[in-house]
């Protein structure tokens, strides 16, 4: 366990079974899962297919609700809440990234970012502020009038990073956020993930990749729906370090291009 812990945890989740009843059959997604998380922690939730990750993510996300156990919010149980309640503080704590972007496509990033803003009720003013601030926190305010189709697989997934901010959520739950990009991409967004940590977000994401889970500051790891290691990270990858060295690596390639050509010239 990493030295972040402070007084009060931001989650507590206590012996929490998940069954889903289908006829005469019971799938057990989760079973008696108990672990805490802190403020500012930067959490990777790992397994195989199966093993209770996405059930995990939508009962934290307060998408869906435990069969028996406690899921406690920022102090509060969850499960005492009325939906409208429930949904109003989840809008206020949680922000999601997933993995397949969830945009609307006939929207541009800053339509698609400020919907929940929209929703919320805050004023057109307010609303322009916001979006292009956090537009620029991901490094996309100048494609701010580009729809989803004419954005890259990262940039749109920075425009979904971007969505989830606009609320200012203490918390960011993202689901496999990587699993659709390439390697660089990817290292983008867990740069942003990581600066977000360093700000003070509460960061819970579910990777099957090794190494994303390696950018983190602790791993859970998961099987059959229980909790069989909680690993902290002393050492977390850097993605600053890898898109460095990228960058460098693909100078030195386009070094060796134009030497290449003046050779062929000469």
């Amino acid at each position: 366990m990493n030295n972040i812990k402070r007084k009060q945890p931001v989650i507590v989740v206590q012996n929490l079974t998940k069954t889903y009843f289908m006829n005469s059959f019971e799938l057990h997604a989760l079973q008696n899962v108990t672990f805490e998380i802190y403020p500012g922690e930067f959490v990777a939730v790992m397994g195989p297919s199966g093993s209770g990750k996405s059930t995990l993510m939508n009962v934290l996300g307060c998408l869906d609700t435990p069969t028996s156990g406690q899921y406690i919010l920022d102090q509060q149980d969850v499960s005492r809440l009325k939906e409208k309640t429930l949904a109003a503080f989840r809008n206020k704590k949680i922000g999601f990234v997933f993995q397949n972007f969830n945009l609307l496509p006939k929207l541009n990033a800053f339509q698609n970012v400020e919907l929940p803003l929209l929703y919320g009720g805050v004023s057109r003013t307010d609303r322009r502020d916001i979006v292009e601030k956090v537009l620029s926190e991901v490094s996309l305010k100048d494609r701010m009038y580009h729809r989803p189709n004419q954005l890259s697989g990262g940039q749109t997934q920075r425009v979904a990073i971007a969505r989830a901010l606009v609320n200012n959520p203490s918390i960011i739950l993202a689901d496999e956020p990587t699993g659709n990009l390439d390697t660089r991409s990817g290292e983008e967004v867990m740069q942003i993930f990581q600066t977000l940590n360093d700000e003070g977000k509460t960061i819970i994401l579910v990777t099957h990749e090794l190494d994303i889970s390696r950018h983190t500051k602790r791993i859970l790891r998961f099987r059959d729906g229980r909790l069989e290691g909680d690993e902290g990270m002393d050492h977390p990858l850097l993605a600053v370090d890898f898109l460095k060295e990228f960058i460098d690596h693909k100078d030195n390639q386009d070094d060796f291009v134009t030497s290449a050509t003046e050779l062929t010239q000469d």
